[in-house]
């Protein structure tokens, strides 16, 4: 109230064109009763991702002898990856691979561990064949995610794979192959994969003629929302 008043006196009291053109000024502030100067309204927070509604809940992995541990919070590298990072093999990786309860098996889970001190990249998406195939590894799903999959010691990534679909002709496999990528994509088609018993939790598998894996990811609720939300499942 002391300063509202003030300016009144000054409006009333200006001798010289400045000042009575800063006093006119100074008072239609004050007349303004604070309506010419809107709050600032702060935006709600986006909700974090839940995990998607009827995804069935996963079962768990056989772990690989040489694996290790996963830890909470692995992260994905922006844009090409880092450079300083080599891209991951296989004597930096643990393979698992486990499924989902009340699936019917038509769906893979690849879990990779670092077992390593130090991050490794996993570029694009595994080459996966399945059993004693030797032709072209099976295709990728969906889109590539914006970031790289690094992970740190003792982190984790993520691949899935669409198996089969109801009514489809199929076979069965006990193993897959893996392979992985360097930075540019497509590279290393032709190096030789490692092979994989699937774990006894797996089983087998039930393969349709179209299978489709993932690309890597560090969130599993991302690979299980493309496996079971694009229409493939």
């Amino acid at each position: 109230m002391r300063t509202a008043r003030k300016s009144w006196k000054t409006c009333t009291l200006g001798a010289v064109a400045v000042a009575a053109l800063l006093s006119s000024a100074a008072c239609d502030s004050g007349g303004a009763d604070g309506r010419g100067n809107p709050a600032a309204s702060g935006a709600a927070g986006a909700p974090g991702a839940g995990t998607p509604s009827g995804t069935p809940a996963p079962s768990g992995t056989t772990a690989r002898p040489g694996g290790g541990a996963g830890t909470s919070g692995p992260s994905q590298s922006p844009g090409g990856g880092d450079t300083a990072v080599a891209a991951c093999n296989d004597n930096d990786l643990s393979i698992d691979t486990s499924g989902w309860r009340q699936d019917s098996g038509r769906h893979l889970l690849i879990t990779a561990t670092n077992f390593t001190d130090k991050p490794c990249i996993l570029y694009h998406h595994p080459y996966v064949r399945f059993g004693t195939d030797i032709g072209d590894p099976i295709p990728p799903a969906g889109s590539a995610p914006r970031a790289v999959a690094t992970i740190g010691p003792k982190e984790k990534a993520y691949a899935g794979v669409f198996v089969f679909r109801a009514g489809q002709r199929t076979r069965t496999v006990t193993s897959i192959s893996l392979g992985y990528q360097d930075r540019a994509p497509g590279s290393n088609r032709d190096v030789a994969s490692l092979d994989i018993r699937l774990s006894d939790e797996v089983g087998s598998l039930t393969v349709g003629p179209d299978p489709r894996v993932t690309y890597w990811n560090t969130d599993l609720r991302a690979v299980e929302d493309l496996l079971f939300r694009s229409g493939k499942s």
